[in-house]
């Protein structure tokens, strides 16, 4: 399994990938492992704003159907449309195509709340 070290991870098994004010979120490689094959993800509107550990949107894989919780709070400013299209990708790429939603932080300092790789490695690891 891969856990890029310049990610942030949450317990729940969402990454977000900084740059500058934005992140992208997704759901990290062991999550969609223990999904199996993603056949639909339900994502917010653009414009909606999403909360520090509430759920964002849904997952749903042939075993089971899963929340997606926010790893910080902002407004979404873009969806993946590849994903919607083609849920496949978060299978396939958990960390390049199968992102989920691009958002604005409104809170840079709840990053600091998150896993670095190695403690992700760790949580899963227990």
């Amino acid at each position: 399994m891969d856990f890029p070290s310049h990610l942030k991870y949450t317990k729940d098994h969402e990454w977000i990938r900084i740059e500058g004010e934005f992140g992208w979120v997704g759901i990290t490689d062991y999550a969609q492992g223990e999904l199996g094959d993603v056949v639909f993800v339900e994502l917010p509107a653009v414009g909606t704003t999403v909360e520090q550990g509430k759920a964002f949107g849904t997952i749903e894989a042939v075993k089971a159907v899963s929340d997606l919780y926010a790893p910080v709070s902002g407004e979404v400013v873009e969806l993946n449309k590849a994903v919607q299209e083609s849920p496949e990708l978060v299978n396939k790429e958990p960390y390049g195509g199968g992102w989920m939603i691009k958002m604005k932080l409104s809170n840079a300092q709840e990053l600091d709340e998150l896993l670095d790789a190695e403690a992700y490695k760790k949580l899963i690891a227990k």
